[in-house]
């Protein structure tokens, strides 16, 4: 990477916290966007300084547009949205409509995501195969990690509020959500 580096976004999707970072020669015009290490877009001599960048990030294919305004003179704002939003607003939407859950299984750290609107478990960047079935209290999905038995349950949480909690079990034990 050359000295053109303007802007670094972390982005926590599904499938893992991808970096997105940003090229932008303001003399040459040239653009340049880099996920995880890897360029995937690059573009020399925009005579056009402003404008948008749009592309996709991760396994889940999620569309990302770098905003590239003028704020004053030669000085630039550089903005990230995800599927169409800030990237603010969307992880704040992300937070309620995902559970997250970080431990470490055989000295291997793990990230497991419950997609609550599909039930999609993904456990670092893989989509787990799961099974799902009804209990008294609520629903269970589960999965294997590793020799591990896991569980997710959901069942209610008795308040209106609050409606519906999600559980991970990792060999009947209890593992805490991560923030």
């Amino acid at each position: 990477m050359s000295g053109d580096l303007v802007a670094v976004w972390d982005v926590a999707l599904s499938d893992g916290v991808h970096r997105i970072e940003f090229e932008h020669g303001t003399t040459t015009g040239k653009r340049i966007i880099y996920i995880d290490g890897k360029e995937v877009i690059k573009r020399d001599w925009m005579f056009k300084l402003v404008g948008k960048e749009t592309f996709h990030v991760g396994g889940t294919n999620t569309k990302a547009t770098i905003n590239i305004d003028a704020v004053s003179g030669f000085a630039y704002e550089y903005t990230l949205e995800i599927n169409g939003q800030s990237l603010k607003k969307y992880m704040e939407n992300r937070s309620k409509v995902t559970s997250t859950w970080l431990l470490n299984l055989d000295g291997i750290d793990c990230r497991v995501v419950l997609e609550k609107d599909t039930m999609d478990i993904w456990c670092n960047g893989q989509k787990m195969e799961t099974a799902g079935e009804f209990v008294d209290d609520g629903t269970e999905t589960h999965f294997t990690l590793g020799d591990h038995d896991c569980c997710i349950k959901a069942m209610s949480s008795g308040k209106r509020r609050d409606g519906i909690i999600h559980m991970l079990l990792l060999d009947g034990m209890e593992i805490s959500e991560s923030e």
